[in-house]
């Protein structure tokens, strides 16, 4: 991963974002959107991943408005640091963030996105308020159950955690299939908060692998070549 700046059409404000390119032949870009932790090594990971997959990837850094390049860790004071921080910068900032990233992507391909926790929420509402999206993929997000309602311009899949003490599966399931019915909606039994965070006491591979799959081929039945 690079760093490479851009600049938001909200405010005029520069951010950086975490840059890879595609390893083999291109396949699309993807956007990574970063739980409130930063671009820490588990969105570095997941940025790898990608690009081995053949995907140029972004991932903006959120929070550059208050602490540029901010980092964190997994204690209780890293948790509450970065929810101020997202409440300082706010939702419609940190969405024109990420239409940067897709409009940066967009001249050389389909642009998907993958977003984690606050990611995750982000991920949907930019599926709704934002353009360019040719599909979303959301992990664990807490603000999907009430903008569920949202009218989606483009495909989505959410992933859950049935062990998850922060996300209630099955509310925020019975919430999305009331508004969208085709909207699916996975449920990985063994897995908590955070499960795509390989390693992570809430984590299961297995699951973890199989919501990566399951993404991958979201975006390959809507234009990764």
């Amino acid at each position: 991963m690079t760093l490479v700046t851009l600049t938001s059409a909200l405010d005029g404000f520069t951010f950086t974002a975490g840059h890879a390119a595609p390893q083999g032949a291109r396949k699309g870009g993807v956007v990574v959107i970063q739980e409130i932790f930063g671009l820490d090594e588990y969105i570095q990971a997941d940025i790898a991943r990608w690009a081995a997959l053949g995907f140029e990837v972004l991932a903006p850094s959120l929070f550059d408005r208050v602490e540029p390049g901010y980092l964190a860790g997994r204690e209780p004071k890293d948790f509450q640091a970065g929810v101020a921080h997202a409440g300082t910068v706010g939702l419609d900032r940190m969405l024109s963030d990420i239409q940067a990233c897709i409009d940066d992507l967009a001249p050389r391909g389909p642009v998907f996105a993958v977003g984690y926790c606050l990611g995750g929420s982000l991920v949907w509402l930019a599926a709704s308020k934002l353009t360019g999206l040719a599909a979303g993929s959301s992990y664990y997000g807490s603000m999907v159950a009430a903008n569920a309602a949202l009218p989606l311009t483009c495909p989505v899949i959410v992933h859950l955690g049935r062990k998850d003490g922060h996300i209630p599966a099955d509310a925020v399931k019975a919430a999305v299939e009331d508004a969208h019915p085709d909207v699916p909606i996975y449920i990985y039994d063994n897995s908590g908060h955070g499960f795509n965070n390989d390693g992570r006491p809430d984590a299961d591979l297995d699951d973890a692998q199989m919501a990566r799959a399951r993404t991958l081929a979201l975006f390959q039945a809507h234009g990764a070549a």
